[in-house]
């Protein structure tokens, strides 16, 4: 009888291990290249590749023109007066992000031009339609994390 039980749960194991690594998704550097929407629906960012590192930039803004004067927004925001006038569209607000060789894009900053602030940042996939960015101050902990999705063109 002991022997039958040790088989079962032996077999129990093996199944949920099984399981368990048909379920894991294994990411390449490379997969977040192309373009993402913000969770708000309101940008794209286009993810790309320099060197071993990862980078984006806007590359659509539901509102590309100031509703006042009908000229291109600009990263207002900014806290370097000499920037305050370059358009978002073309910004680059991902930098120097690195593959970990796991599942994680890490040691970048991501710039929010809606306060003009820096924060260390880093990525991974929620699941395989949906990006999981999270920026923070320090430690991780203390943070921000939204969701992006792929664009379909």
């Amino acid at each position: 009888m002991k022997q039958v039980i040790i088989s079962i749960f032996s077999m129990l194991v093996l199944l949920l291990g099984t399981g368990a690594n048909l379920v894991a998704q294994t990411y390449q550097a490379d997969d977040i290249v192309g373009k993402w929407l913000n969770e708000e629906g309101t940008a794209q960012v286009e993810i790309f590749k320099i060197g071993s590192q990862f980078y984006g930039k806007i590359v659509w803004l539901e509102t590309p023109n100031d509703s006042i004067t009908g000229l291109p927004r600009t990263d207002k925001e900014n806290p370097d007066q000499e920037l305050k006038t370059k358009p978002l569209l073309g910004l680059v607000n991902l930098k120097g992000f690195v593959f970990d060789g796991d599942d994680e894009w890490e040691d970048g900053t991501i710039y929010d031009p809606k306060n003009g602030k820096t924060y260390s940042c880093k990525i991974e996939f929620d699941n395989p339609e949906k990006l999981k960015i999270r920026g923070y101050i320090g430690i991780s902990l203390l943070g921000r994390t939204t969701y992006w999705t792929p664009v379909k063109e």
